[in-house]
Parts: structure tokens; sequence; C-alpha cells
């Protein structure tokens, strides 16, 4: 039990570091971040992001975020580059390289090719007196006070630095392009975020069958249809009007207030006013108009016409919820 609580203590304080470092990026917001920003935005070319070691996997993670955000990126590792590849590399780009010590032997190779190419160069590096921090046209500093690693040595608060300060760049540019969720579902059409994004009722519901009844029909037609139709509840409709909706549970608690169900009809049984939703609306507002109201179906109108029924089961099987 010792060693376990020893464990906890170790993992809170590492938290603890790492967060602490974090909170200190604040001051490094300056001018040398604003500038690198305005540089991204207006740059005719593309955004080249390098490096090595853990701080090329970090440089890997700023490139996905900005390509999601509207930032068109390339990551280059920085081994590969002086070995060829930087040939990718032409004058109007801009390079970001990651580097915590601004120092690694890589790095002083394929900093001055860099320069000779005419690229601008920005270091997001955790030491200003290094060679990098020295040669860069601007720096996003990233440094850190020490790593959580009690030994100091394991890249961890610094790495979290690195990409906190991408997420930042990617957050700044993408308000300055005035970057939508639309623009955001274009390029996520696969997974339960851009499904959020572009699904909508008319996508799904049209799959599903029409349960309706009319207002005075009986208890066994009633049962007939929420049963047929297979989605728990029926449109209860006078002269194609929308009167209200059965639901399964509308029909339990009938079966228990009344002994003969012989003589009732749709109008005794159903709730009035109930919640509907236009077609054109998003599938993830059509879930959360249900989880408001504790509901499960929502009936689909039209210009005030009864078309149809979404389910929640629907909902879960895009994978929304």
């Amino acid at each position: 039990m010792k060693k376990m609580k020893s464990l906890k203590t170790i993992a809170i304080t590492t938290i603890q570091d790492e967060a602490a470092a974090i909170a200190n990026l604040v001051n490094f917001v300056d001018s040398d971040f604003l500038s690198c920003v305005d540089l991204i935005l207006h740059t005719r070319g593309r955004v080249i992001v390098t490096g090595i070691g853990k701080s090329a996997i970090i440089g890997q993670k700023i490139v996905a975020t900005f390509n999601s955000t509207g930032t068109p990126a390339t990551f280059l590792h920085a081994a590969d580059a002086i070995h060829g590849d930087i040939g990718t590399i032409q004058k109007d780009d801009v390079v970001l390289c990651l580097s915590k010590s601004g120092e690694t032997p890589e790095i002083k190779i394929l900093v001055p090719l860099l320069k000779e190419y005419g690229s601008s160069l920005v270091a997001i590096v955790g030491n200003r007196s290094s060679y990098l921090a020295k040669q860069a046209n601007l720096i996003v500093d990233t440094t850190v006070a020490r790593e959580a690693c009690p030994n100091n040595l394991a890249p961890t608060s610094s790495t979290t630095a690195q990409m906190v300060m991408g997420d930042a760049l990617a957050v700044c540019l993408l308000e300055a392009r005035g970057f939508t969720p639309g623009d955001f579902a274009r390029l996520h059409p696969g997974g339960a975020i851009g499904k959020q994004l572009y699904l909508k009722v008319s996508d799904i519901y049209l799959n599903n069958q029409v349960p309706g009844v009319n207002h005075d029909d009986d208890v066994k037609k009633i049962i007939y249809e929420i049963s047929s139709k297979r989605l728990g509840a029926t449109a209860v409709l006078q002269a194609g009007k929308l009167l209200g909706i059965i639901t399964d549970g509308d029909l339990r608690r009938m079966l228990e207030k009344n002994t003969d169900i012989s003589i009732l009809k749709a109008t005794d049984i159903m709730s009035a006013n109930p919640q509907t939703i236009a077609p054109d609306t998003l599938l993830v507002n059509a879930l959360s108009i249900m989880r408001q109201n504790n509901i499960t179906q929502l009936l689909v109108v039209e210009k005030n016409t009864y078309k149809g029924v979404i389910h929640l089961h629907d909902i879960l099987r895009e994978g929304i919820l």
C-alpha cells in the first residue's frame, strides 16, 4: 500500500510540475510570438516544421493541428533534411524549428542551410542563448525551469511546453483566418467530430418508417402501429394535421390507469404539443433536445407537415453520442 501511495504522489507531482511549466508560458506570448503568427498568416510559401528526437514527434503533432485548423503545414525531420530532403524547402517558406537546447548537432548543420535558402526561421526553443535562437528570425520561447522527470533528464515538461505553444499558434491562426465550424467539418468528414458538424436529421430519419394514427383510432390500432414501425412511438393526426404523440411509455401508463381500454381513442392517450424538429437541423442538436426533455424520439416536421420520426438509437448508431 505504501508503494502505491508513493506512485500516486509521483504521478500527481508530475502533473503539477508540468502544469506550472505551462502556466509560465503566458510570459512568453511576446512580440516575437505575435510576429510569428503574422508571418505564417501572410506567407506566400508553406509552413515547414522540423526537429529531431522528441521534438520531432511534437513537431508532427503541431503539423497535424495546423493542417486541421486551416494552416497547411508539412513536417520535415531534421536528420532527413541534412541528408537530401532539405530540397523540399523553398525561399518563401516559413520554417519552425523545435529544439529544447537549440544546440543539437543536426540543428547546427541545418540552420546555415536554411539561411542560405532564404527561408524565414522561427525557433521554438527552450534556450534563448542557444545557437538556434541566435540564428533565428523569431523566437517562440518554450523555456521550462526543469523537467518533470526526477532526474531532470527525460523530455517531459519541455515537450509539453512545445506542444502547448504550437496549439497557441494554431488557435491564433484559426481565429485570424476566421476559420468556422463549417471549415472544420470539411477537413474532418470522418469520425464523431465530423458527423457532429455536418450530419443532419434529414440524413437519418428518411431511413425510418413513418408511424401515424388517426385521432379516433382505438388502442389495438395504436399498439399495432407502434409495434410494426419499431420506433417506440407514433404520431397522432387529424386530417393530416399533427395533434400529438403516443409512446410506449404512454401506453404503459394508460394500462395502469384504465381497466376498460376498449373505449379509449388516440386523443385520450396522446401527449399534446410534442417536441418536433426540422429536417435540416444538425443531428447533434436533435440529441441535445432529447437530453433536455428526457425523451428518445422526436417528430420530424417540415412546414407544419409531419414527415417522420428520429430515434435516439439512430444517433447512437452514427456515433454522435
